[in-house]
């Protein structure tokens, strides 16, 4: 399948004008599971419930939301026909990732350990020019942004090099954005050292999980290399950093709204634990429409400000061509 020449998102449904995203979720999940590695025992998952999950998305879009981009990949779950059939029960546009995770859930079959970076690269391009068949549907589903790209520790190990080196250089080749994993450290610099080696615009990556690591030094530097960061933790409730530790969030982005980088923060709630949905008494989809962003507000961030946080942001990252 031929990449569409015209600046375009690209959805499981297949290219769309980016003006038609609104309010989008740039790193979320519908399905996930993370708790089938030997040696995990956290049990950690969202579970494909189409009826539960339908429900929820819906949720999201009659609170606004237009758009969400999936980034659950191969090794933890992803489904492409799912993710189409969401799409048309919810009218939602929905972005599929492109990729591989992080070590520990790199799927055997992949070989990430044999293969070179170019034979990588070489996969990733072919998936999002050609799209994935699916049994039963018409036309192949294509990748709108290559992530989440991760690490499982506070360093990259060597099969992460190579995996962040491919996605590099695939991202040169199809115009796609990088989305990363990068908790609780500094890793997402050692992650922009290996786009800004192979070429990668940085412009176009995003670091995520921003919010797990509170430090203010550490965002303006991933701003200075010219890229951008996510508060995507927002609404968890698992621990006690993500129930007591929003208002320091909240002064954070503040902090970087006031120097003028409202253009280069995205947010988002990083969805993966059945707990976490309306259903089982969990945020949703809809944490931000809900409390975080009226939060904001009483704080004094403007609504052009939420909106570029909110639409502006993820329609350009979204954004091929």
């Amino acid at each position: 399948m031929a990449p569409s020449p015209q600046p375009h998102v690209q959805t499981v449904l297949g290219p769309v004008d980016p003006a038609t995203l609104g309010f989008t979720l740039p790193h979320e999940h519908t399905a996930i599971a993370l708790w089938h590695i030997q040696g995990r025992w956290d049990y950690w998952e969202l579970t494909r419930d189409e009826p539960i999950i339908t429900a929820e998305l819906a949720r999201f879009r009659d609170a606004g939301g237009t758009a969400l981009a999936d980034l659950t990949l191969p090794g933890n779950g992803r489904d492409p026909g799912w993710l189409v059939r969401l799409a048309r029960a919810t009218g939602l546009h929905l972005v599929m990732g492109g990729g591989w995770y992080r070590e520990a859930y790199y799927p055997a079959e992949a070989l990430i350990n044999r293969r070179t970076v170019d034979d990588l690269a070489d996969e990733l391009v072919r998936e999002a020019e050609e799209g994935i068949a699916v049994e039963g549907l018409d036309a192949p589903v294509q990748p709108g942004i290559l992530g989440e790209i991760g690490t499982d520790k506070p360093w990259l190990s060597a099969q992460e090099e190579r995996v962040h080196r491919a996605v590099a250089r695939a991202a040169r080749r199809t115009g796609l954005a990088i989305s990363t994993h990068a908790v609780m450290s500094p890793v997402g610099l050692a992650q922009l050292d290996v786009f800004e080696a192979e070429g990668a615009d940085l412009t176009r990556i995003v670091i995520g999980h921003a919010d797990s690591y509170p430090v203010l030094e550490h965002y303006l530097e991933i701003i200075r290399r010219g890229a951008s960061l996510e508060f995507d933790f927002l609404g968890m409730t698992f621990t006690p950093q993500e129930r007591h530790g929003e208002p320091r969030i909240i002064d954070l982005l503040l902090e970087l709204l006031s120097r003028g980088h409202a253009d280069r923060v995205l947010v988002s709630q990083d969805v993966c634990h059945n707990q976490q949905l309306h259903h089982y008494e969990g945020n949703g989809y809809t944490y931000l429409q809900d409390t975080f962003l009226p939060r904001l507000r009483t704080r004094g961030v403007s609504d052009a400000e939420i909106d570029q946080l909110t639409i502006q942001n993820p329609r350009r990252i979204l954004t091929i061509g």
